[in-house]
This record gives structure tokens, sequence and C-alpha cells, in this order.
């Protein structure tokens, strides 16, 4: 297994790890998972020594299509089994797909934006969209789904919506900012914003952003203009920080994607693989590889919306704990939550 990196989210790390291994140990397999801290050259080099030491499969998160297809292509030619995990590698070729329906992902968002705008009386006004990364497959999926939710869908130019007008039971917004986030990175994505803040005069009066990294990254120029818990900002992966923003009324909703089922399913799959046994039961969906229109055997799960009243069920679900995102600050609010 290659994970991509550890900076874009936390979670590779502290989920998608930890449930794997947890697993593959459960199953009584041999495992090796390695994470490529963003390199795409660390992240080849790996796949060699994984394919040299003679893995029967293959698991990866890209970090771009174009180094993951010739990962899994060179698996592939060495009869290795292989699967996309979390994110679809274009044109890779993959024998199994794993991950969240990442559509309704950004379908959640879009509404959770336009919900968080109304519950503040705003039925006009300017919204950003800060997006993942332009080499990200689901950063694309993520933005198709906000902008469906957004009644943006049958923009003239889906890849630029800045001019556009969102419609939604109503309300009318005008999208003012629009841009991508190279590699996920946080810190950029705080400087993106900071310059779509300083172009629209601070004007600005929602923020789509793309996961609760980026999401936090705006709430950092908003606090730096002392206008942070009045503008709705989005996220998604329930990240401890991005818990920690909801609460405090600084992020206006996540998407929680519960990694368990999804590393669940993909280590079931993996397992079956390297074993040699019957796979048709474990992934029953399709999805459509849009560069080589193929269809790719996969698993998607549902994501779920997060707000300030149902903080609680990611807790209760075990993705994290009370201890980790209920610091002093925010204990109050935590009552108040209904976290115990």
């Amino acid at each position: 297994m290659i994970l991509p990196d550890t900076k874009s989210s936390a979670r590779w790390e502290t989920a998608d790890a930890k449930y794997l291994k947890e697993a593959f140990e459960a199953a009584g397999v041999d495992y090796d998972i390695q994470n490529a801290q963003g390199d795409a050259t660390q992240f080849q080099t790996i796949a060699d020594q994984m394919i040299t030491s003679g893995v029967n499969v293959l698991m990866i998160v890209n970090l771009d299509s174009g180094s993951g297809k010739a990962v899994l292509q060179k698996a592939q030619s060495q009869g290795i089994a292989t699967i996309d995990y979390d994110r679809l590698t274009l044109g890779g070729g993959a024998d199994f797909y794993v991950s969240f329906d990442n559509v309704k992902v950004g379908q959640l968002q879009g509404e959770g934006l336009a919900k968080c705008l109304a519950d503040d009386g705003k039925t006009t006004g300017n919204i950003a969209f800060l997006n993942g990364s332009p080499t990200d497959n689901n950063a694309t999926l993520f933005k198709q789904g906000a902008a469906t939710a957004l009644g943006l869908a049958d923009a003239p130019d889906p890849s630029n919506l800045k001019g556009q007008t969102a419609k939604v039971d109503g309300a009318s917004y005008t999208v003012v900012a629009d841009q991508a986030v190279d590699k996920w990175d946080n810190q950029v994505g705080g400087t993106i914003f900071e310059q779509m803040w300083t172009e629209n005069a601070g004007k600005i009066d929602g923020v789509l952003a793309a996961n609760d990294g980026l999401g936090n990254a705006a709430i950092a120029i908003l606090k730096k203009n002392g206008v942070n818990g009045t503008i709705p900002v989005t996220g998604q992966d329930a990240t401890d920080q991005g818990l920690q923003n909801i609460l405090a009324g600084d992020q206006c909703m996540t998407v929680y994607k519960a990694v368990k089922k999804e590393a669940d399913a993909a280590s079931a799959l993996a397992v079956a693989l390297a074993k040699g046994e019957d796979t048709a039961s474990l992934a029953t969906g399709t999805v459509t590889d849009t560069e080589t229109k193929k269809e790719v055997q996969s698993v998607l799960l549902d994501p779920e919306a997060i707000y300030f009243d149902n903080v609680k069920d990611v807790i209760a679900d075990g993705y994290t704990t009370k201890e980790k995102v209920c610091t002093a600050e925010l204990a109050a609010k935590c009552a108040e939550a209904g976290i115990s």
C-alpha cells in the first residue's frame, strides 16, 4: 500500500494507515504500508521496491494520474493485481477502485454552504471556490458535485466558475473567485485565499473549501481580518482541526468519510486477490474512467455532512476522540453539542 502524503490531510496516517494495518493483521497476511510524502519520484521508488519484493497486490493513492498510471502499468506487467484507493488513476486501468461517492461529497459541500448562508439570512452575496489539486481526479468530482448543488452545473466553463451566478432555493450568489490549490498545499491555499480576499476588497460571503486543511487556511485569513465566524466555510475529512473549527463557529460544516469502512472494503478486496479468492461480491459498482471510457469495478461508500449538531456522531463512530477534539477552550461548546 502506497499512501500519498501527510501534508494534505492528517487522515492518511491517523486513519487509513491504522485501519489498513489492523485489517491486514486480522487477515494474517504480510503487508507493507509506506507513504510517499508528496514526492512522485519517491512514490515510484517505493512501487519498484514493492514490485521487486514480489507483492501479490499493489494498492495506491496516486499523487497524480500520470505517475500513478506508470506505477499501475508496471505492476500489471508483472501480473500483480492493482487497486486504486480513494482516488481513481485516470488511464491507469486498475483492477478495482475503492472510494467514497466523491460527486456526492461535493454536493454535500455545496448544499452545506447554501444552508449556512441561508441560516445567516444571506440570500445574495459573493462566494469563493478554493479547490483541491488540479491533478487529483477527486478534486474535479468534488467541484462537479458542489457546482450541481449550487445550480452551476450548466456553466459555460466548469473549470472556471468565476463570474457565474449560483441559484439555490430563491437565493442568488455570485462566484467571485475559483481557484485550484496545487498538491492540496494548505500554505499555498492560504496565500491564494488571501489574494482572493484582497482582490475582492473583503467582499466574500462564503467559501467553498474542498477540505478541512484548505478551510482552515481560509479561516486563518478571515481571523487576520477579524471576520472569522461571520463567513461560512466548508470542509471535508472531519479532521480534529475541522471539527474544532465547527465547534468554535469558524467553519460551517465538513464531510465525514468513515475511513474505516473504506479501509475495510479495500483490505477485503486486497486479501481476496492475494489469496486467489472470488471478488465478485466485494465490488458491485462501477465508475467510468473518463480518459479510457472503460468501466472500473468499484466500491463506492456514502459520505455524511457534519454540522455543529452532529459533530458528536464522528466521535461516537470512533473516528476520533473527545479528548482530541474537546480542548479546554472548547469544553463549553462540546457540552452544547452533546459530546459526552
